[in-house]
């Protein structure tokens, strides 16, 4: 049986997801915070308010959101990414002021994967031949972070903002269509906690109904302990 010839080895079966451009995490979780956070806001709200309230506290409560988000992300990405720049800085230093000790060093942990030191000696060589690839080399050997890989902030904190904004309406759909309904927008909430688990589940590869499961569950506490401290509070005013 022949395999298709796609100009790579081993790429006609499956294909990874990237995982380092730091989008998913954001947008999973700027569509989790915007769907509880905001689902649990009205739902306080309306528990000692009424629905004008509730919709303006809902409207105020996606900006504030989607705004600390998207600036949120950003300031972590590149606060991150300056920290691989530094560390990178610092590794060039090394290998331009101490070649050998960096070779011998890689040559140790080649050796800790598993090479022979034979064998080990010559890849040593051979990556050290190259300024640039070897200092990529040494970074993702004794980091775990390949520089030419960061995470784009920009990318990060779009994606946070415009998921937060987004679940943070859903729960407001019914308000903004007329329908002074708490339980329809519980409802919405909940349906958006579903949906959100369900594509996460897309590119984890957990079953969907767990992810969308669990997802329901840690929005329901939050938004039931909300809601209690709502009515405790309307009550008492």
């Amino acid at each position: 049986m022949t395999t298709p010839d796609t100009g790579l080895p081993h790429e006609f079966d499956h294909t990874h997801s990237d995982v380092s451009g730091g989008w998913l995490r954001a947008a999973s979780f700027g569509a989790m915070d915007g769907l509880v956070s905001n689902t649990a806001l009205i739902a306080g709200v309306a528990a000692a308010a009424n629905t004008h309230a509730v919709v303006l506290s809902g409207i105020a409560g996606m900006l504030a959101g989607s705004f600390s988000m998207a600036l949120g992300e950003y300031t972590s990405v590149t606060t991150a990414n300056e920290q691989i720049d530094s560390e990178l800085r610092l590794e060039r230093r090394a290998f331009q002021a101490h070649p050998q000790a960096e070779m011998e060093e890689l040559v140790q942990m080649l050796m800790q994967m598993g090479m022979s030191e034979k064998t080990a000696r010559v890849a040593s060589d051979e990556i050290h031949q190259d300024e640039n690839q070897a200092v990529n080399f040494h970074m993702v050997a004794e980091l775990g972070v390949d520089p030419r890989e960061k995470p784009s902030a920009r990318l990060a904190a779009i994606s946070s903002f415009v998921l937060f904004a987004i679940g943070a309406i859903i729960p407001l759909i019914p308000y903004l269509l007329g329908f002074a309904s708490l339980a329809a927008g519980l409802a919405c909430g909940g349906v958006g906690l579903l949906v959100a688990g369900a594509v996460a589940a897309r590119y984890t590869g957990k079953p969907v109904w767990w992810a969308s499961a669990r997802q329901l569950t840690f929005g329901a506490v939050a938004i039931a302990a909300t809601y209690v401290v709502g009515l405790l509070i309307g009550s008492t005013v």
